[in-house]
């Protein structure tokens, strides 16, 4: 799957009715972080959280990013503040972001913002160290 490099934000949120309408909430970290204004129009796209993209270490086997292909938008070595948005199969934290790009968070909580230190770089996934509790 493609996504565009015109990507605001990325987070799951459930789709709930209410009365004759379906309604998606945008958590208010992607106000506050700049992603989103409360007063604009956007482009909404869904994707079914059960995509068959796994977000585990043993399904991502790539070693190197192909030429042609996106470069991963993290490098050893960066820290960042991330959201942990699932966890895994083998239990690590999951954080996403630009393009949807996985962070594997060994050691993190589901719903937990964590300051983590990116150690290893693929062309699919990262694996980060917690390095502070936001």
């Amino acid at each position: 799957m493609e996504i565009s490099d015109q990507l605001l934000c990325l987070f799951s949120a459930d789709v709930r009715e209410e009365g004759d309408r379906y309604v998606v909430e945008i958590p208010r970290r992607e106000v506050k972080t700049g992603g989103v204004d409360p007063n604009g129009t956007y482009r909404v796209a869904l994707i079914s959280a059960d995509d068959g993209s796994e977000s585990s270490e043993e399904s991502a086997t790539e070693t190197e990013t192909p030429p042609d292909q996106p470069q991963p938008p993290v490098e050893p070595g960066e820290t960042r503040y991330v959201e942990i948005e699932d966890i895994g199969k083998q239990g690590d934290g999951i954080a996403r972001v630009e393009r949807g790009y996985v962070i594997i968070v060994p050691g993190a909580d589901i719903d937990e913002r964590v300051k983590i230190e990116v150690t290893e770089v693929k062309s699919n996934f990262a694996v980060g160290e917690i390095i502070d509790e936001v």
